[in-house]
């Protein structure tokens, strides 16, 4: 088999559901199969969200979705809503929980409550051996203690903003790192740094579309089309050819999602 029909690019992170996409949805994610985009993940961040990804993944074969509750609404998780994600596990097109985790950014909701969703959220996946996908911003230290507590759960770091040193903490609980557009911005000599220090076996990629367009397209709506920018960065990083990437990546994010065909 040809190596450029065995290997593709896999977006594992994306919210193609956004109200950003309401104009054209159905033309870009036709498009994405033709440049080599074959697999897309899209990520829930709300009760609401979960149920539109779940049923954007059912509307396209090469897309799935994870289920979960973003911080910035972790005031609505409790047992029923716990109750509807422990049931949307068993569809077949939903692969992980999340985004789920910690933001201190502007600190609301309230740490606390962010925490008790973080880990009942996180108690789901143990139960399930279900893979999670993290959001973790200005809460390093609490987020690495928290996943401490839940040895055998895996997943990613989405958009790993912290240093090299930390990324290596949560490699050796057994996550890998998102990389995505902030890898091309002139500022992001730290993630630079990480991504020339970790192994080839310790990132996917992804996009967090419509959000963190990379250059040239910064400030511009994100989408999957712009991963060609990330890998061109990240085989300059480390010093490889873009196919290299492309097959280390895919291999990294099936492992990641299992349950992805």
């Amino acid at each position: 088999m040809d190596k450029k029909e065995e290997f593709y690019i896999i977006d594992t992170h994306a919210h193609y559901d956004d109200d950003a996409f309401n104009e054209d949805r159905d033309e870009l994610l036709k498009e994405l199969d033709v440049v080599g985009i074959k697999r897309v993940v899209n990520i829930a961040a709300s009760m609401e969200s979960v149920e539109s990804s779940l049923l954007l993944a059912h509307k396209y074969d090469f897309v799935y979705a994870a289920v979960g509750v973003h911080p910035s609404y972790s005031e609505e998780i409790n047992t029923e809503s716990i109750a509807k994600l422990e049931k949307m596990l068993s569809d077949e097109k939903c692969v992980a929980i999340g985004e789920m985790g910690l933001d201190y950014y502007y600190d609301e909701p309230q740490r606390q409550i962010q925490k008790k969703a973080f880990i009942a959220q996180l108690e789901l996946a143990k139960k399930y051996d279900y893979p999670v996908v993290i959001h973790s911003r200005d809460a390093a230290k609490d987020t690495l203690d928290i996943l401490k507590e839940f040895e055998g759960v895996k997943g990613v770091i989405h958009c790993y903003s912290y240093s090299k040193e930390m990324a290596r903490e949560f490699i050796k609980l057994g996550y890998v790192l998102g990389i995505g557009g902030v890898v091309t911005f002139k500022n992001a000599k730290k993630l630079e740094e990480t991504v020339e220090d970790i192994s080839f076996d310790d990132f996917v990629l992804e996009t967090d579309c419509p959000y963190l367009s990379p250059v040239p397209n910064r400030g511009k709506r994100n989408s999957s089309l712009n991963l060609t920018y990330i890998v061109d960065r990240i085989s300059e990083i480390k010093g490889v050819s873009r196919d290299f990437i492309i097959e280390k990546t895919f291999e990294n994010a099936r492992k990641l999602y299992p349950k992805m065909k």
